[in-house]
């Protein structure tokens, strides 16, 4: 085994590490290591991501699919319109030049990261009537999405399901591990019209992914849910930057003023993202103080 091989492959635990911990996230490192660690070209690196994170969703929903948290009409109904979305957007890269669709990735690692950071809100009431028309669009938008860029997997489908569904977080993310499975292997089937695989390879990693899935499984209730999202999420902006950066031309990609003010762009980012979540604890505290005080 080679030592880029070797690497390969350790890092892919962490992507089903990231999948078991936190429903999503698979493809924000399946794709960045498959290109800049494996030497893949873009193309084959998303087509051959979808695989990876496709089969370790799929083996990661088992145990959330035992402990009864998986809504399988919800999960379906989405999944099948991803589906849809995701064979068209895989059919569509094709026709989409390999340097667009790394910073439309790159773009995408960028937004995800930043809904990671800020959170979402998981305390909404759950729905005994799913409403079916606006999962089926948004399902088949996310799909899309998934298809052309392969990202956009589990945070974006996570807070669909909790927004559209009105599930809880625990039952979201393990419906979101049957839609992720679902749309990345209808994306794959899009790409493999007009992309190759190294099989052997893809093997190799998946292998490594769903290991990491179990793992992520074990320690997902004893590492702070805020810690390891927010943690994660400036990982994935630091990869983003460097992801776009790497589709700049070499004469800007050198240039230490474009590294200073991508530098002063994230510490901004990261001020204004604190300040907003100090301003809102102090609101929440502010209103628990009040409802105790009424209720003196």
């Amino acid at each position: 085994m080679t030592a880029g091989l070797a690497l390969t492959l350790g890092l892919a635990v962490l992507i089903g590490v990231s999948l078991g911990l936190l429903g999503g996230g698979g493809s924000i490192l399946a794709v960045p290591l498959l290109v800049y660690v494996a030497g893949l070209p873009a193309k084959e690196a998303i087509a051959t991501s979808l695989l990876v994170v496709g089969v370790t969703s799929a083996v990661g929903v088992l145990p959330h699919a035992r402990a009864g948290r998986v809504r399988w009409r919800t999960g379906l109904v989405f999944g099948l319109a991803g589906m849809a979305g995701a064979y068209l957007g895989g059919r569509l890269a094709g026709y989409v030049p390999a340097g667009l669709l790394l910073t439309g990735f790159a773009l995408m690692m960028l937004a995800t990261a930043t809904a990671m950071i800020r959170g979402r809100r998981v305390d909404r009431p759950v729905r005994h009537e799913v409403p079916v028309l606006r999962v089926i669009v948004d399902g088949v938008a996310v799909g899309l999405v998934t298809g052309l860029v392969g990202a956009g997997g589990g945070f974006l489908v996570v807070p669909a399901l909790t927004l559209l569904g009105g599930l809880p977080m625990p039952y979201a993310i393990g419906t979101s591990l049957v839609v992720i499975a679902m749309k990345s292997f209808a994306g794959l089937a899009g790409y493999l019209s007009t992309v190759g695989i190294d099989w052997a390879l893809a093997a190799a990693v998946t292998a490594a992914a769903v290991a990491g899935s179990l793992v992520g499984g074990r320690l997902a209730g004893r590492i702070p849910e805020k810690l390891l999202r927010q943690g994660f999420g400036w990982f994935v902006v630091t990869m983003g930057v460097f992801v776009l950066a790497q589709q700049l031309p070499v004469e800007l990609r050198t240039n230490p003023l474009l590294w200073a003010g991508a530098a002063t762009a994230v510490g901004g980012t990261a001020a204004a993202l604190a300040l907003r979540q100090h301003h809102q604890r102090r609101h929440h505290e502010r209103r628990h103080s009040e409802r105790q005080h009424s209720e003196r």
